[in-house]
Parts: structure tokens; sequence; C-alpha cells
């Protein structure tokens, strides 16, 4: 029997599992990704826009899926599994490395003296159950002292000793205590970042009391790596000419400011503070009218107390 016909119909109908293009796919495996960098068929695109980027899309995925079965495999009770290279596009990240934590006061004690860190199993091996039991949590094996139904006691325990009690009591402290310690290592991994951000702006600021310290005020000084620039602070005039109502404000402004501190002085000496009317006109004319206004402020005030004593 003749099946050739057969075969090459199916061989038409399914596209061939090797890709082949002019220019070769980029595979990243470890990051499941694939670039396609050859031109776009503008026919093919104009033509059918679906189909075309069907086509374009399964090349991929199936010269993708090819680089994972050529992969290296080892047995699991799932199935083989196969273990993914490292990636080989390099990302940028979105955000910076996150900075070190500061060691807690164990494991500074346990780097001093040696100490390597073993990791507990979650399940521990109940003799009397006779099955595997957590360690901690739900019917956890820190709780057995809470469980019995016979418990020792000393004889000369009080009366009202209650074992239970006492075994809660000790496994709360112990609880207690473990978050007070996590407690004192964030603070002290705070306090500590602190004192760094302190002593880099206790720094930043000697560096440029000491770049303005030379003749040319730090102009032909050689800068340091990673230098700020120094910003200083300019000095702001005001305008030698400005229209009647900005010095109408500012004088009122500085009027204010005078009565405020007269008050306050005044309430703190305890005497009455009242506005003195008078004082204040005075005090504004010297300010506006010089010595031709201050005499005609003097000549009324001479007049008003005149009239007063009338």
């Amino acid at each position: 029997m003749d099946v050739s016909n057969i075969l090459a119909s199916h061989a038409a109908k399914y596209p061939s599992t090797v890709v082949e293009k002019d220019t070769p796919l980029v595979l990243d495996p470890g990051y499941l990704t694939v670039t396609d960098l050859n031109p776009i068929d503008e026919d093919s695109y104009k033509a059918n826009l679906e189909e075309y980027l069907q086509s374009t899309a399964r090349d991929g995925i199936q010269a993708l899926l090819a680089s994972l079965f050529a992969l290296p495999t080892h047995p699991s009770p799932d199935g083989p599994l196969a273990q993914l290279p490292p990636p080989i596009t390099a990302l940028p990240r979105a955000k910076p490395l996150p900075k070190p934590k500061q060691p807690t006061k164990w494991e500074r004690f346990a780097a001093a003296k040696g100490i390597q860190k073993k990791v507990r199993e979650k399940k521990v091996w109940d003799e009397e159950r006779q099955e595997w039991v957590n360690r901690w949590g739900r019917d956890g094996k820190n709780k057995e002292k809470e469980e019995q139904w016979i418990t020792e006691v000393k004889a000369n325990a009080d009366v009202d000793f209650d074992p239970v009690k006492a075994a809660r009591d000790e496994r709360k402290s112990r609880v207690a205590k473990n978050e007070r310690q996590r407690l004192q290592n964030a603070a002290r991994s705070q306090t500590a970042h602190a004192d760094r951000e302190e002593r880099k702006k206790d720094i930043e600021k000697t560096l440029a009391a000491t770049r303005v310290s030379t003749a040319s005020m730090g102009k032909f000084d050689k800068k340091l790596e990673g230098e700020k620039k120094l910003r200083g602070v300019k000095r702001k005039f005001e305008p030698t000419e400005i229209s009647i109502t900005k010095e109408k404000e500012a004088s009122l402004a500085i009027l204010s400011k005078l009565d405020g501190e007269t008050r306050r002085s005044k309430r703190e000496k305890g005497e009455d503070d009242t506005l003195n009317v008078r004082k204040a006109i005075r005090t504004a004319s010297r300010g506006r009218g010089g010595v031709a206004l201050g005499r005609e402020s003097s000549g009324r005030g001479r007049g008003g107390k005149r009239g007063g004593k009338r």
C-alpha cells in the first residue's frame, strides 16, 4: 500500500518543527523569550494581518519549545523536569538594589563565635502520636506540656498551682521576648541608618566649608569622585522703584510687626497692650515724610498737647 500521498498531505497540513529564517531567532530560555529580528513582510502584513501575526508567533513558540526540549532533564514524582539556564538578556532594574540589612545582635555574636546557622525543620516526630507534627503553630510540639493529661508537680509547689497555666504563661513569655528582640533589632537598624545619614550630611557640610576656604573660593580645586556641585544661596534685592500699593503694603507689614512685638513685650511685663495711635502715626510719618513731615507732625503734636491742656 502506497502511503506517500497521505504523508505528503499530512506534512503540508502541519508546518515543520524546524524553524528556518533569514535572520536566526534570538532565544533566551532563561526568560522564556524569543526575539525575531527579521523585517516585516509588507505584502503578507497588508494582505492578512491576523494570519501573518499567528504565523510569526507560531514560529517563535516552536523554536522556544524546541530549545526547552533540548535541555537536560532529571526525573521527579511529577515527571521529568528541566533546569532553565541563566538568562542572557540584560534587563534594567525598575528600582535600585535593596540596601543590605543591619545584622541583628545574635547574628553579630554568631559571626564572632563562628556559629553556623542551621535551618530547623517545620515538622518533628512525636513518639506518643507516632506521627509528624508541627514544631510551632496549631497542634504544635511546643504546646505538648499544655495538653498533657498528667503532669509531675514539685513537692513545694503552691496548693493552687496550675501546670497548664504555667506552661502557657512560659510559652507566651517566650513569644513576647522574641517580639521584643525583633523590635529592638528594628530600632537599632533604624538608628544606624539615621546616624549614617547624619554623618553624611556633616561630611557634606565640612566639604562645602573647605571648598570655599581657598583664595579662588574653590574654583581651581581638584574635584573629588562623586562630589556634588555646591549650590549657593542667592540674595534677593527689592527693586529701587516700586508702586505705591506695594510700598503701602510693606509699610503696613512693618507697622504690624512692630505692633505685635510691642504688645508681646508689654504682655510679658504685665503692662497694658492697648495700641498707642499717636505713636504709630508719628512712626509712620517719619518713615514716609522725612524732615518736613516730621516737623509738621511735631507741630501737630504740640497743638494736640495744647488742646489736651485746654
